[in-house]
């Protein structure tokens, strides 16, 4: 915790966390592989550094949490995984629900969630209203969540408008295009952490990740720290961000 808290302070001292992080949670099969245990397990380990980065996010006074949960790819794993993660995300909207209300978090979500099983969606949308009027910190889960899928929906939504009479072509820019993402309000993604060493996006947040600051850890997500979390930040607030322009 020492460690911790003198991060903690440093990220104080130089103005305080970026206001929206994502971050892709990669490494919860390999963990698992590498210690001969169910692949199951890995997600039940993640499951524990999700608590610990919420919790730790929110502390530092960071505004957006964005999680990369579930992509439109993992529709593809084996069926008896994807039920087990289903089952497995119910029982943790349940089991938390109670902190993150503790802690003022409110619960938000992103993706094609139609294509949830019924249960799991409607044990998210119980969690989402529950939370609804809380203050602090969002927690943005994308799930079922692809971003070229993303900016299909938003490009179809666009042209049902027009075609409705609702929207003129012509009156297209990118605020007016931002107003058809999942989350119209979520604001452009700061800093980006992708877990497990990988160095891709894997198809996440495109739109929202245009000028953001990608910060890559070899940590595998189970193992993922506060310090880890912390040490990321600190990062970000070392680099000079141009946003295209010469300073």
């Amino acid at each position: 915790m020492a460690a911790a808290d003198t991060l903690e302070r440093q990220i104080r001292e130089r103005g305080g966390p970026p206001a929206h992080v994502a971050v892709i949670m990669d490494g919860n099969g390999r963990w698992a592989r590498r210690r001969m245990l169910p692949r199951i397990m890995g997600h039940r380990e993640g499951r524990k550094a999700v608590r610990r980065i919420v919790e730790a996010a929110a502390g530092i006074g960071i505004q957006h949490l964005t999680l990369f949960t579930f992509s439109m790819e993992n529709w593809r794993r084996p069926d008896a995984e994807v039920k087990a993660l289903m089952q497995f995300l119910e029982d943790v909207l349940e089991s938390e629900c109670a902190e993150l209300d503790r802690n003022d978090i409110r619960l938000r979500s992103l993706g094609r969630l139609e294509l949830l099983p019924p249960g799991t969606l409607a044990h998210l949308r119980a969690a989402e209203a529950r939370l609804a009027d809380n203050q602090g910190m969002r927690l943005n889960l994308a799930l079922s969540y692809g971003g070229r899928a993303e900016i299909v929906d938003a490009a179809r939504a666009f042209a049902a408008a027009v075609a409705r009479g609702a929207a003129r072509p012509e009156d297209l820019d990118e605020e007016r295009f931002a107003s058809y993402l999942y989350l119209p309000d979520l604001p452009p993604v700061d800093l980006l952490i992708r877990t497990s060493g990988e160095q891709r996006i894997s198809n996440f947040c495109l739109w929202q990740l245009a000028y953001a600051e990608i910060h890559i850890t070899p940590t595998l997500w189970p193992d993922f720290t506060a310090e880890d979390l912390y040490g990321a930040i600190l990062d970000f607030l070392g680099r000079e961000r141009r946003f295209g322009k010469v300073l």
